[in-house]
C-alpha cells in the first residue's frame, strides 16, 4: 500500500479532539475536492509503498496508544484494512477516516470508530477540471447506503465540512434523507478551512448554526496549533 506519511500528534477533529494520535496517511483517493487539504494523497497521490508489517514498525517507534489511518480514502485499500484489524487485535484503537463512498469487504471488525465525512456539492471542482474529475467527483460522492452501512458497522461520527449557507442547508436535507438511524449527537459541522484566519470566521459563524440545529461543533484545532502544516 502507498503511504503518504506516518507522524504522531494530536487528533484535531471530532470526539476524540486533544487525544494523542499516530496518524497513518494513505495515498490514493476516488473524489477529488476542490478544496482538498491533502492534495498530495489526491490530485498528486505521492508516497512509499510498505507492507503492513513495515507500517507496524515505524507505529511501534512512536508513542500514542491512539491510531488514525487516514488519507486520501483509506477505506479503498484493503491491506490498509487488514492493517486496522491486527492494531486492533494487538490492543490499539483505531479510527478509520473515509468520505463514506467504500464499504469493506469482510464481517470482521476493522476499528474503534469510523470517521464519516460525506462531501457536500462545494466539493466537486469544476466540470472542465482535466481528467473528468467533475463530473466524476459529482457521481460519486454521495452514498447514503454505503454511508448507513458504515454506520452500523463500528461506532461512528458524521463530519459535514461547511463553508457557506448554502451547504449548510444540503448537510440538513441530506441528514433527512439519511433517517432515524442517524444519532444527530454523533454529527457535526465543521467549518471548512486551511488557514487559522479563515477558520477563525467561519468558526464563528458556524458555532451559531450548530446552537441553532442541536449539532456538534467540529473547531479543527489542528489549524489552530499547528497552522495546518503538513506532518501535524
Amino acid at each position: 500500500m502507498r503511504i503518504a506519511e506516518i507522524f504522531a500528534s494530536l487528533q484535531g477533529e471530532g470526539l476524540l479532539a486533544g487525544t494523542p494520535s499516530t496518524f497513518i496517511r494513505t495515498s490514493g483517493c476516488n473524489l477529488r475536492c476542490v478544496w482538498c487539504d491533502t492534495p498530495y494523497t489526491s490530485w498528486r497521490p505521492e508516497g512509499r509503498d510498505l507492507t503492513a508489517d513495515e507500517v507496524r514498525t515505524e507505529i511501534d517507534a512512536l508513542t500514542p496508544h491512539h491510531v488514525v489511518m487516514t488519507g486520501g480514502e483509506p477505506l479503498l485499500v484493503e491491506e490498509a484494512i487488514d492493517l486496522c484489524r491486527l492494531l486492533r487485535q494487538a490492543g490499539r484503537h483505531v479510527t478509520v477516516e473515509t468520505a463514506g463512498t467504500v464499504l469493506p469487504t469482510g464481517s470482521e471488525p476493522w476499528c474503534d470508530l469510523v470517521s464519516i465525512s460525506p462531501k457536500l456539492g462545494s466539493s466537486t471542482p469544476p466540470a472542465d477540471t482535466p481528467g473528468g474529475w467533475g463530473p466524476r467527483h459529482e457521481q460519486g460522492r454521495r452514498r447514503d447506503d454505503v454511508v448507513r452501512a458504515l454506520a452500523t458497522a463500528a461506532p461512528y461520527q458524521i463530519k459535514f465540512v461547511v463553508e457557506s449557507a448554502a451547504d449548510l442547508a444540503e448537510a440538513e436535507a441530506w441528514l433527512a434523507d439519511l433517517g432515524d438511524g442517524i444519532d444527530r449527537r454523533r454529527v457535526f459541522l465543521m467549518p471548512q478551512a486551511r488557514l487559522p484566519d479563515e477558520l477563525a470566521g467561519r468558526t464563528a459563524w458556524l458555532a451559531g448554526e450548530c446552537r441553532r440545529l442541536g449539532l456538534r461543533l467540529a473547531p479543527r484545532h489542528h489549524i489552530t496549533w499547528f497552522g495546518g502544516r503538513r506532518g501535524t
